[in-house]
């Protein structure tokens, strides 16, 4: 997988640049930008799994630095939710042919960033109850794509006040969960792939690089303009995923 030409490394570090300054600046959505793009390169059983490690190096810089504003009680009501919808979305990933995951995928990206762009209500705070359906949906887009960062976000952004205590709460739960998927992955072969570790080694500075970048835009950048900028480039992302699904049918 290392024997690539140069332009097509140079695109996928630029992915996965792209995609952890998202992160830095949120503390989620790193797949959701950068795996659009990533898969007009590489398989998406290759993707997945390479981007689950890029997670769990932000999310242990993203903990390590914001650990005392966790809100822990939010954090326990999702996880049990989280792990039975991982475990299904699993099934899926493994079971399910590829052009039927990458037309899902496309949906999702295109419809979420569609919906945040038109949204104009202002946010109320919900009900607890309202984990459940959040944990297990967002887990198994979590298994599928490590997308769920975004459904996580809906949730807790009507749970949560306090935008740094929500970016270190996201942060932190897309780090649990990349340990479980990490445990589905490894058990199901995905690692084993020639030369996947050697490429997602050649590309972690890449996702180091844009995390520090986000983190710094994140005290700098306005909240709104930031949100606006990404939703149009999942607009635009997740359109060329949709073409492209169509055309595999």
């Amino acid at each position: 997988m290392l024997e690539l030409p140069w332009p097509t490394l140079l695109a996928a570090g630029a992915i996965v640049t792209l995609g952890y300054v998202v992160f830095g600046l949120t503390g989620f959505g790193a797949s959701i930008v950068a795996l659009p793009l990533l898969v007009q390169i590489f398989p998406l059983r290759s993707a997945v799994p390479m981007m689950l490690l890029f997670d769990l190096c932000a999310g242990l810089l993203l903990g390590l630095r914001n650990h005392r504003l966790l809100d822990r009680s939010e954090l326990l009501r999702l996880i049990p939710f989280l792990i039975v919808g991982m475990a299904a979305g699993w099934l899926l990933l493994v079971r399910v042919d590829e052009r039927w995951l990458l037309l899902g995928l496309g949906l999702f990206v295109t419809g979420y960033a569609a919906w945040s762009l038109a949204s104009r209500a202002p946010a109320t705070r919900v009900s607890p109850r309202w984990a459940a359906p959040a944990g297990l949906v967002g887990g198994a887009f979590t298994s599928l794509y490590g997308t769920g960062g975004p459904i996580y976000t809906i949730y807790l952004a009507r749970r949560l006040a306090d935008k740094s205590v929500l970016r270190a709460t996201v942060g932190v739960l897309i780090f649990c969960t990349a340990w479980l998927r990490l445990a589905l992955f490894t058990g199901s072969g995905f690692y084993r792939q020639p030369g996947l570790l050697a490429l997602a080694a050649t590309l972690l500075p890449c996702a180091a690089f844009g995390y520090f970048i986000g983190s710094r835009l994140h005290a700098r950048l306005p909240a709104r303009r930031a949100r606006q900028a990404i939703w149009l480039l999942l607009l635009v992302a997740g359109s060329g995923l949709l073409l492209r699904a169509v055309a595999m049918l």
